[in-house]
């Protein structure tokens, strides 16, 4: 390995040292990522050596693996992965920079524009690479700042979409297995076909039952899901 994934990236201005903590990425690896033709065009253009101006917008539903692949893309590519929710105006004031590649994830949502937008110009007068992520393309986001908003409805886009039949039943038993939880084959098989077709869903239904169930000291069962999904699961045809 080259470099631990789970440790808050640091970045520099001229007086102080600013973190930005990271969700726990310690599952996000390259081998974990489930291939599916729904992430398909996104993993081919991050294996591209060359993006227009350096920079590419991955955008596409929750759940449906875009920060991974931008955990993944860091990885690879030595970047620094930062949070865009976590930027401020002091931040910016501060003259926030970054040596080499960048990944920034939930782009779509900066918590200070200027500091987003200092960060890609020192990018583009160091030649590195930016990585940025979000749930809506640059052209459907609003963006206050023209310079800002001229640069990333430039940048070149690819987009995640939600799973597939058979993804979604794989990245069930994934997140199951992330958290350690032992659910019989008929629960299992009976949650994929309750709840929506969406990655979202899904990690939203684990954490429940999860949280639930450890709470209460108790297996996951069909009763349980039933108690506590009411407003995930789909109507029974059966």
């Amino acid at each position: 390995m080259k470099k631990e994934q789970e440790k808050p990236v640091n970045v520099h201005d001229a007086a102080s040292q600013i973190a930005f903590p990271l969700r726990c990425v310690s599952a996000m690896t390259a081998d974990r990522f489930i291939v599916s033709p729904s992430n398909a065009a996104a993993r081919a253009w991050l294996m591209r050596s060359i993006w227009p101006d350096g920079r590419l917008w991955l955008w596409g539903p929750a759940g449906t693996g875009k920060t991974h692949l931008l955990t993944v893309w860091a990885y690879e590519h030595d970047a620094t992965v930062l949070d865009a929710r976590l930027f401020s105006r002091s931040s910016s004031g501060g003259r926030v920079r970054v040596q080499g590649n960048l990944a920034l994830d939930n782009a779509d949502s900066p918590g200070d524009e200027a500091t987003m937008l200092h960060l890609l110009n020192d990018a583009v007068a160091q030649g590195d690479h930016v990585l940025m992520v979000g749930r809506m393309p640059p052209s459907r986001t609003h963006f206050a700042l023209p310079d800002l908003a001229s640069r990333l409805r430039a940048t070149a886009t690819t987009a995640t979409e939600n799973p597939d039949d058979e993804l979604r039943a794989t990245l069930l038993l994934s997140l199951l297995a992330d958290r350690q939880l032992v659910v019989s084959q008929s629960v299992t098989e009976w949650l994929w076909k309750h709840l929506p077709r969406t990655g979202s869903a899904l990690v939203r239904a684990v954490e429940r039952l999860d949280e639930v169930a450890l709470a209460r000291g108790i297996p996951i069962t069909r009763g349980l899901a039933q108690e506590i999904l009411p407003d995930l699961l789909l109507p029974d045809h059966e």
